[in-house]
């Protein structure tokens, strides 16, 4: 999907949650991509959203990874994908999202962009990788590689100033270093993928 330059950029949710059982098979692991929406602001702080957990710190959370952002204009793709699977809506924090996002697309993102909300501000550092974590909650055997070929990651950020985000919060692009957008630096991932 192509940026709308039209589009204004914006938060449309913050969510949040806990590691919990996410069994797979005959298999349980411990997985927080289970999120949902809260209302009014919520304190941000260098490691993430308070009230949010990682099961996984060795690739989701820390410094580089504290919020997991989504555009929502990606949203209509999964529910496609979804198919006959479920009915009703993907609600917001379905894809395992922190912040899902309005008019912040990855082809128009470069790492080192920086989110400048009223009183908070966020760095892109990398796109998502998903996983089979990502698979199972979808309910698609190959959700992780629908979403490398979509180009549609979502990316994560840093903390560079700790505040609150709310929904509704505006985001102002403040560009970095451009040297790789976000969708280019996902499909450096996808082909090595490929070759493994």
């Amino acid at each position: 999907m192509a940026a709308d330059p039209s589009a204004a950029m914006r938060v449309l949710h913050v969510c949040i949650g806990q590691a919990r059982p996410l069994i797979i098979g005959r298999r349980s692991f411990l997985s927080a991509i289970g999120k949902t929406a809260v209302e009014g602001p919520v304190a941000l702080g260098p490691l993430g959203l308070e009230g949010d957990e990682q099961a996984d710190p060795s690739v989701h959370g820390g410094l580089d990874k504290a919020v997991y952002a989504y555009p929502q204009e990606h949203y209509p793709f999964w529910q496609a994908q979804r198919g006959g699977l479920l009915d009703d809506p993907l609600p917001p924090g379905a894809l395992g999202e922190n912040l899902l996002v309005q008019g912040l697309l990855e082809n128009a993102l470069w790492i080192g962009d920086e989110l400048h909300l009223p009183d908070a501000v966020l760095r892109i550092t990398a796109p998502r990788e998903p996983c089979f974590k990502f698979n199972a909650r979808m309910g698609l055997k190959d959700a992780g590689q629908r979403m490398m070929d979509a180009l549609n990651p979502g990316f994560y950020l840093s903390v560079v100033r700790p505040g609150r985000i709310q929904a509704g919060d505006p985001v102002e692009l403040r560009p970095g270093p451009r040297g790789l957008r976000v969708d280019e630096a996902f499909a450096a991932r996808r082909l090595k993928h490929l070759r493994d």
